[in-house]
């Protein structure tokens, strides 16, 4: 009886708690001249309102067992067939279909409908698709689990709610700062594997969309915003202001420092601004996501899809030009995306630049046999550009491609910071060719550039646990030097452990541990550090 009291004790606290706190947040942000008069004819006099749903990215998250090898694809004997539905208040919009591809990167394709300018909400669902002969199937992009009764896929979409008021939606997707409470895959971002199902075959995709209306001058803050709540000229583009001088202009601290509720005693949605882009905020401290990367930084690589509220990290790859004799190589595309959707499938985004995003060297002079010296200036010269302050230093991750040194791959301390991994092109290289025939066997997969593909994944992925905080002295089944041939006692020891950081492992999967496996394993997803990296 008296743990029944105490717990009801502790949920009455919490919940005043929280209404105090929320409370204290509206009165804070929403003055009185923040309130609209519903009854208003036209939220936005200057344009007749359209709103558009614009599909980003798609990608299937398609995972390899981690005890046959065996690859969970969206359809059995070929790449899926994509294609998108959209409601925008009942109204279907149908996109293309794009043909036998597992990731779409620029889908280019959106939703418009022109609707009621006196109605604040806007009703929107998502749908992603596979197309098939004879039956289409729906993936799985929704964190919410499937519903027996409906033959598993009516949960499979995302419902969300639309405010032209503010130009912010909410319902299966959101965006708020209190971590307990945070969308783990994001604001515009959809994962599958939320609702569990990470290692089970359920259509899991990703998929990046955004939501926006027209606006007269087109700086993404709505008429209604700017005259009832920041008081700025709906004439005049805003893009680029920052009047608190906090590092974060006011389109940032608008899209990410709004939230709504329902208040269901007035039938009305609230409004909340947590962000003030006329008072200065320590940006540069804030890390409510704690992915290592302040507010500002969050800001400055929000062009590549970072979101302060869910973890990113980023990852600059640089390549050793060829040899003159034809030595080295380049790691495959799909490398990338099997370390893409390691990462994704826990809502770890990871992003990668291979030259998309400012950096990805490809000029590195090409050296037979590269020495850790050596390495640290490549480091400082092509990384940093030369300069120790360079601002991608403690944002970005480093993975240099060298054709041999020393190791077949390892991390060094670049510039004071673990933040830089090598991996040798002549040493990875061989191990598909070493046992072709046996090693088909054991990737489950007849084609070499997709064996050579999964090595270099488990590799970068490894010396990348290393960044994130992953040892031998924490993690005793990792990088076990007495583990590594079955004749050795430790090899059998450490076989529960099954992860890129396990010897055994790191050349035959993508994936860290759970954990699940009892006795000898170990759950690297949740004791990596993201700011490790940084120290």
């Amino acid at each position: 009886m008296k743990i029944y009291v105490k717990r009801i004790i502790c949920l009455v606290t919490i919940t005043i708690f929280f209404a105090s706190s929320v409370s204290a947040i509206s009165l804070k942000l929403n003055p009185p001249s923040a309130q609209v008069d519903m009854d208003e004819t036209d939220l936005d006099p200057l344009v007749d309102t359209t709103v558009t749903v614009e599909i980003q990215k798609i990608r299937s998250l398609e995972k390899r067992d981690l005890q046959t090898h065996h690859i969970e694809k969206i359809d059995w004997f070929s790449d899926p067939d994509f294609y998108v539905k959209v409601f925008i208040n009942d109204v279907k919009f149908t996109s293309p279909i794009w043909r036998n591809t597992r990731y779409i990167d620029n889908v280019g394709w959106s939703a418009k409908l022109n609707v009621p300018d006196d109605e604040e909400i806007v009703n929107i669902r998502i749908e992603l698709w596979d197309w098939n002969f004879g039956r289409n199937n729906r993936c799985d992009v929704s964190c919410i689990d499937y519903d027996a009764s409906d033959n598993y896929r009516s949960s499979f979409g995302v419902d969300l709610t639309y405010s032209i008021m503010t130009g912010h939606w909410w319902g299966d997707d959101f965006a708020y700062e209190e971590f307990i409470s945070a969308d783990p895959s994001g604001y515009g971002r959809l994962n599958g594997c939320d609702d569990g199902s990470i290692y089970q075959r359920e259509r899991d995709c990703e998929l990046w969309f955004n939501i926006y209306q027209n606006d007269f001058d087109n700086d993404g803050i709505p008429y209604w915003t700017e005259v009832n709540v920041y008081g700025t000229d709906f004439e005049t583009c805003d893009l680029g202001r920052d009047d608190d001088g906090d590092g974060v202009p006011i389109e940032w601290e608008h899209r990410w420092g709004h939230f709504a509720w329902y208040n269901s005693h007035q039938d009305t949605y609230e409004h909340a601004w947590i962000y003030d882009p006329f008072e200065w905020e320590d940006h540069e401290n804030f890390d409510p996501d704690l992915d290592g990367l302040d507010n500002v930084e969050e800001y400055l690589t929000s062009q590549w899809g970072s979101d302060p509220f869910r973890k990113d990290i980023f990852l600059e790859i640089d390549q050793m030009e060829i040899g003159p004799n034809g030595e080295g190589n380049t790691i495959p595309q799909l490398t990338k995306d099997l370390l893409k959707n390691a990462f994704r499938r826990h809502n770890i985004v990871l992003h990668i630049d291979d030259g998309c995003m400012g950096g990805g060297q490809t000029d590195i002079p090409f050296d037979g046999n590269t020495s850790r010296h050596e390495l640290e200036d490549i480091y400082f010269n092509f990384f940093l550009n030369g300069d120790r302050n360079y601002w991608r230093k403690g944002v970005f991750h480093y993975g240099l491609v060298v054709y041999h040194a020393s190791y077949a791959g390892f991390v060094f301390v670049g510039d004071d910071k673990l933040d830089c991994f090598q991996v040798s092109t002549k040493a990875h290289d061989q191990i598909p060719r070493k046992y072709p025939i046996i090693n088909r066997i054991v990737w489950a997969d007849m084609n070499m550039e997709d064996i050579r593909a999964v090595v270099y994944a488990g590799a970068m992925m490894h010396e990348t646990g290393h960044t994130l905080g992953i040892f031998h002295d924490n993690t005793p089944g990792c990088d076990d030097q007495e583990g590594k041939k079955p004749w050795q006692i430790s090899f059998w020891k450490w076989r529960p452990y099954k992860s890129v950081m396990n010897y055994e492992y790191v050349y035959k999967m993508v994936d860290y541990s759970d954990g699940s496996r009892g006795k000898n394993d170990f759950n690297d997803w949740c004791r990596i550090d993201l700011t490790r990296f940084q120290k």
